[in-house]
């Protein structure tokens, strides 16, 4: 039987990092305890030698047969051993063994361990034998966890207060986007897996802690590209008496922050360029982006026009505004290489933004860009309850649906203090700083459809 535990081990890393501080050939005199999984196997006469990995990192093992007796041990194999930091006569960091025993037997036999999976739908169908072979998706998993980190400690440090909200919802809102829709039994009423934290994180605000962030899981039943998944991982935060533009400022700093502290600079690779996150960043106006491009008009008709022009297929757009979406994610966000903020959007965009002070149909809204991939958005929120109803009936004519959330227009009805409001794409962050093309590559489990 095998054994159930292998305690009191070391990492494999801090042993290596001692048997580098040896001359060739020697061994020192303290014995260490490794557990790992066996992905590399060699054999020199009576001396057998292993590639032993865990988490930390990669070690020969090097089993005199004379001392360990026989090693009946195969690839894929975990073990545990003890023995000695050693140095291999070639210079090999290594553990020279006097024990070993096996933990874990496997059943099947492991991929091309040296070219590693490189079939895209087995890296995500099988996620697990991607991390096992692939050193390069453990080091993108290990920084994807390291952003979250980076992110929670920079929003800690200036005095927000980390809350949960509800993930199902009676009704959903905070964007435009199809919902995932389930029913709730107790309750004997269809519930929504939120779209977004917004709604809930303003009533707190209204609630008085004046600084809060939640980072978790948004769902929109929508469909996928190398940007988008419909499980995805946010982080919004809401903080009063400031607006768009210190959010501008905020989210510049913890981009720049967690880019040093992850990747120790702020210099990152990402579709093909090399962007600079630090700050600050490029800001332009939306309408002065669309009226470079020569599609800036009101006129939904000669807009529509004008983007079937240039083969855009608008048949689907049903308001101005979607047309405007469409101008932007065709002509405007893919120019946008270096961090760039746009910013001041058309209220029909932006339901949930104040108006600018010089024009009443422009909101303070903005969106941020690296490598023509958007990472978040940002308002400075509507805190006039009436206002927001209307804003809701607007929402409601032109794209159909319920107008809006009723009980939120109430909470806003007991005052809610000037606030702005920014969420931040975890998943697309990390793609950025870890040079990944698709969503995919930094997800671990994406949604795939079923094999036919």
């Amino acid at each position: 039987m095998l054994p159930k535990r292998f305690p009191d081990r070391d990492e494999v890393g801090a042993v290596r990092a001692e048997a580098e501080t040896l001359e060739p050939g020697a061994e020192a005199g303290d014995k260490r305890r490794l557990a790992g999984r066996v992905m590399g196997r060699r054999e020199m006469g009576k001396l057998v030698f292993l590639d032993l990995v865990d988490r930390s990192g990669r070690i020969q093992l090097l089993c005199d047969t004379a001392r360990t007796g026989p090693v009946n041990i195969d690839l894929g194999d975990i073990v545990g051993v003890i023995g000695s930091p050693a140095r291999a006569r070639r210079g090999e960091p290594s553990l020279a063994v006097d024990g070993l025993e096996l933990l874990a037997k496997i059943q099947r036999p492991l991929p091309d361990t040296f070219h590693g999976v490189t079939d895209v739908e087995t890296r995500y169908r099988q996620r697990y034998l991607d991390l096992l072979v692939n050193e390069e998706t453990r080091a993108d998993f290990d920084l994807r966890t390291r952003v979250v980190t980076a992110v929670r400690r920079h929003l800690d440090d200036a005095g927000f207060l980390e809350v949960e909200t509800p993930v199902l919802q009676p009704r959903y809102g905070g964007g435009f986007a199809e919902p995932f829709v389930t029913h709730y039994n107790t309750l004997d009423a269809d519930y929504y897996l939120r779209i977004a934290t917004e709604l809930y994180l303003k009533r707190l605000i209204v609630g008085g802690l004046e600084k809060v962030y939640e980072l978790g899981k948004d769902f929109r039943n929508e469909g996928l590209s190398y940007k988008h998944v419909p499980e995805f991982t946010m982080v919004e935060w809401y903080e009063a008496y400031t607006d768009y533009r210190d959010q501008m400022e905020r989210v510049e700093r913890l981009v720049e922050s967690v880019a040093l502290e992850t990747i120790g600079g702020t210099i990152a690779a990402y579709r093909g360029h090399e962007v600079d996150l630090k700050a600050p960043w490029r800001r332009v106006k939306l309408v002065d982006a669309l009226a470079e491009q020569g599609l800036w008009t009101r006129d939904p008709d000669e807009l529509r026009s004008r983007l079937n022009e240039r083969g855009v297929d608008t048949s689907r757009d049903r308001s101005w505004a979607q047309l405007v979406d469409h101008a932007l994610s065709h002509f405007i966000e893919p120019a946008l290489i270096e961090p760039t903020i746009l910013h001041d959007y058309p209220v029909e965009l932006s339901p949930f933004a104040q108006a600018t002070d010089e024009d009443p149909t422009i909101v303070e809204r903005f969106e941020y860009f690296v490598g023509g991939t958007e990472l978040g958005n940002a308002f400075t929120e509507l805190n006039d309850p009436d206002e927001q109803a209307a804003r809701f009936e607007q929402q409601a004519a032109e794209v159909g649906g319920e107008p809006g959330d009723p009980d939120y227009v109430e909470a806003l009805a007991y005052g809610m203090p000037p606030t702005g409001g920014l969420g931040l794409g975890i998943d697309r962050l990390t793609m950025v700083l870890a040079g990944r093309d698709n969503i995919r590559d930094v997800v671990l489990f994406p949604a795939l459809r079923e094999r036919s």
